[in-house]
Order: structure tokens, then sequence, then C-alpha cells
């Protein structure tokens, strides 16, 4: 399943930039992320709840920063599983800040996920439905606290 997503942000690059690759600051824009943590120097760790249907769960999932090239691109490698291990996901996403001539961010990120186990039998438009809706709170959870 593809996800991308591009909206814009009226502050700064460097601003966008110090927010989002902050894991916490930005996990409390992630709906059902309770709490991220740095691992190491490039590894990050976040739980996260997740509805899809009748099915209530939560992801604990690493996150890996594969490139950055501050402040207007990152790609990340998140694997992660369900706490009863019904379901492992794998996803592979990247960061693009571009800044327009208003002052404000032009933010575009894609992410390619792959859902194996009982949530990845939900048809594809069932979880791009659910996909979409975090995508779009992340999105205006961002902008208010990046906007303030």
């Amino acid at each position: 399943m593809k996800i991308e997503k591009t909206f814009t942000v009226q502050a700064s690059q460097d601003e966008v930039w110090k927010f989002i690759t902050s894991p916490e600051k930005v996990a409390p824009c992630i709906p059902g992320c309770e709490g991220a943590e740095q691992t190491g120097e490039n590894t990050y760790k976040a739980s996260i709840k997740v509805k899809v249907g009748p099915i209530k769960t939560r992801f604990v999932v690493d996150i890996e920063t594969i490139e950055e090239r501050p402040p207007e691109f990152a790609s990340y490698m998140t694997k992660g599983e369900e706490g009863t291990k019904s379901s492992r996901l794998k996803a592979s996403s990247t960061l693009a800040l571009i800044a327009l001539e208003d002052g404000g961010t032009e933010v575009t990120y894609t992410s390619e996920i792959n859902l194996l186990g009982r949530l990845g039998k939900f048809g594809s438009g069932m979880m791009q439905k659910v996909a979409d809706s975090i995508g779009n709170e992340f999105v205006a959870g961002l902008k208010e606290q990046v906007e303030k």
C-alpha cells in the first residue's frame, strides 16, 4: 500500500525540519501514538494504537533514519508488530521539505507499507481509508503545533 501526502505549513523550512525530526515533538501529532523514544543515534521506538474495523490493537515499531539531508530530505525504515504478533508491518518512507517564497514550507511524505497477518487480510481499500484518516489527523496536529 502506498501513501503520499503533500501539504503546506506556515513556518520556515528550518522550523518545520526541527519539529518533524524530533520524536518527542512529532509523536503527539500521530493519532494513537503513545510516545516515541530515541534508542540509538539514528533509531527510535514507538507504540501506536490502531483501530481497523472491529479490531483495536497496538503496534510497537522500530524506526531507523536511513538518510538525512537537513533541512530538506529524510528517509526512514519502519518495522514493527502487533503486541500479539498477529500482524507485522514494514514501511519505507521519505520526507521532503521545500521552502516557499511566502515563508511557508511544502511538506511531502510518502510511505510504501507492507502489512502481513490478520490486519493484512483486510482489503486494501479499508486499509487505505484508515491510513488516509491517520494521515489527515497527523497533518492537522502538526500544523496546529508548528503554526502557533
